[in-house]
């Protein structure tokens, strides 16, 4: 499928997940990756979530929460 976010949510967790390997270890640098990792790896977690959702109006709402959570997640790498 064209636009499968599923795997396009796993390959952005993994992709962050590589790019925060690679990081120096000084204190602020570490907190902020540390963060970073914990909002990047969400968005694919709540998807899968919103794919056990128990009507349509529940799916749009954990998908756009993921969503969020990912452009979120965007801003602080960013920083």
């Amino acid at each position: 499928m064209k636009y499968d976010l599923e795997n396009r949510l796993i390959e952005f967790t993994n992709n962050v997940i590589s790019f925060t390997e690679v990081q120096p270890q000084r204190y602020a640098v570490k907190v902020l990756t540390g963060q970073l990792l914990r909002s990047c790896t969400s968005p694919a977690l709540n998807y899968g979530e919103a794919q056990a959702a128990e009507s349509k109006r529940d799916f749009l709402y954990k998908k756009n929460m993921s969503e969020g959570i990912a452009r979120s997640s965007c801003h602080l790498a960013d920083s």
